[in-house]
């Protein structure tokens, strides 16, 4: 299947400018590509990936992906999206910033694969060396303001208004395109929906230096909305990150596991490198026997493998299937720390404790000692896993996970986390 066909059958096309000249010219020869990203922080999140797993699969049909580092055009602010001005940081975080961004653009586009490897770029090395009469002499010249105010990424902060830093974001952003299209042989530039007018500005300075008959391109992804019409990239904890010491692959997979039915065969064309055939027959699946959410776990296998690795998708499984059964004595001391980081958290003295006094006295987890006997005596206190209907019962260390949490659980699915101290 061409790439272009694949990837209308995918729902991951929203505009081109020329798909006739793209088509023609992929069928000719593999070409170079590029996507970028302002190191606004030091970690992509799952909204982020989104035009970047279009770039990858560009990679795996053979074509020579570009990823362009924006650490001049992160030190002014990218407009798009936002109704107020960005906060300015300072060169040393965004150089920070930009190091983390390109280790995880490694992972993603160089670990384990077979196909040609990237090339990573930061447009500091060439604007920086611009002056600012070069800038204008040489660039600002070819921009009509009436055409840049018609750009809806502009038009919609008028109102509100927009500095002429910010404004002239989409003119720096054209002069990465027109460098990469004449150092790296860039021909195709990949982006948000949102990004469409910075990319056509971008091609017509190309064409403004270089001729008119300049062929390159450009391609924006459709804005992703799950199916009750939010934005895609959220849960209801915030942002799910792509660094795990933000959000841990035991999350991450369950982020992706909780998918609605509704979008799961949407994001399984769209996130995964599955075949047609295996899609269809998971969407088959998702109609037949929805409450085997045999979609939802191959999503969450795929995504989670792809972006943490076999060995953290084990552990997210691992993890996950103790927390269904309850059986979570056998996970680690790191494991539960990690897993747990969220839930109610309280601390006690290490050595041995009366089960009802550190339910009242040292937790707080139960309002009572007569109501912590009865929840006792009822079996809905677990501790490490195992139901204690003792209310005599003595907290120990062996209750404890390497002598350094305790897990107790009160009812079907309320965990608390108690630091020994």
């Amino acid at each position: 299947m061409n790439i272009l066909d694949e990837l209308k059958w995918r729902g991951a096309i929203n505009q081109q400018t020329d798909e006739a000249g793209l088509r023609e010219l992929i069928n000719e020869k593999d070409i170079a590509l590029y996507c970028g990203i302002d190191p606004s922080g030091d970690s992509m999140h799952v909204g982020h990936l989104i035009p970047f797993m279009i770039l990858k699969r560009f990679q795996l049909a053979g074509h020579k992906p570009v990823i362009l580092i924006g650490g001049g055009t992160g030190s002014i602010g990218d407009p798009s999206g936002r109704k107020s001005e960005r906060q300015l940081q300072t060169m040393e975080q965004i150089e920070k910033n930009a190091e983390k961004l390109s280790n995880q653009m490694r992972q993603l586009f160089e670990a384990g694969s077979e196909h040609s490897g990237i090339k990573l770029v930061n447009n500091y090395d060439w604007l920086s060396e611009l002056s600012f009469l070069d800038f204008l002499r040489d660039f600002g010249k070819e921009f009509n303001i009436n055409t840049m105010l018609a750009k809806d990424v502009v038009s919609s902060r008028l109102d509100t208004g927009i500095s002429f830093t910010e404004f002239s974001y989409q003119i720096i952003q054209s002069v990465d395109f027109l460098h990469l299209f004449q150092d790296e042989e860039v021909q195709l530039q990949i982006g948000g929906s949102d990004q469409w007018g910075n990319i056509t500005a971008g091609l017509d300075l190309i064409r403004k230096k270089e001729g008119a008959e300049a062929k390159a391109f450009g391609l924006t992804i459709p804005l992703l909305l799950k199916a009750d019409g939010t934005k895609f990239g959220k849960s209801a904890d915030g942002a799910i990150w792509l660094d795990p010491d933000k959000t841990t692959p035991y999350e991450f997979y369950q982020f992706w596991f909780n998918q609605d039915d509704r979008d799961v065969v949407k994001y399984l064309k769209y996130f995964t490198f599955l075949s047609k055939e295996e899609i269809e027959d998971l969407a088959e699946q998702v109609e037949t026997e929805p409450h085997k959410r045999s979609a939802q776990k191959a999503l969450a296998e795929e995504m989670t493998r792809f972006v943490h690795g076999q060995h953290a998708l084990d552990e997210a499984v691992e993890i996950s299937k103790a927390l269904f059964s309850g059986d979570i004595k056998g996970l680690t001391a790191a494991q539960i720390e990690s897993t747990f980081k969220d839930v109610p958290t309280s601390e006690a003295p290490k050595g041995e404790h009366k089960l009802v006094e550190f339910l009242v006295d040292l937790t707080k987890i139960e309002p009572s000692r007569r109501q912590a006997r009865e929840d006792i005596k009822n079996g809905a206190i677990r501790i490490k896993g195992a139901q204690v209907k003792d209310t005599d019962y003595t907290i120990s260390e062996a209750d404890s996970f390497d002598n350094r949490f305790v897990i107790i659980r009160k009812g079907k699915k309320k965990y608390f986390l108690v630091n020994l101290i």
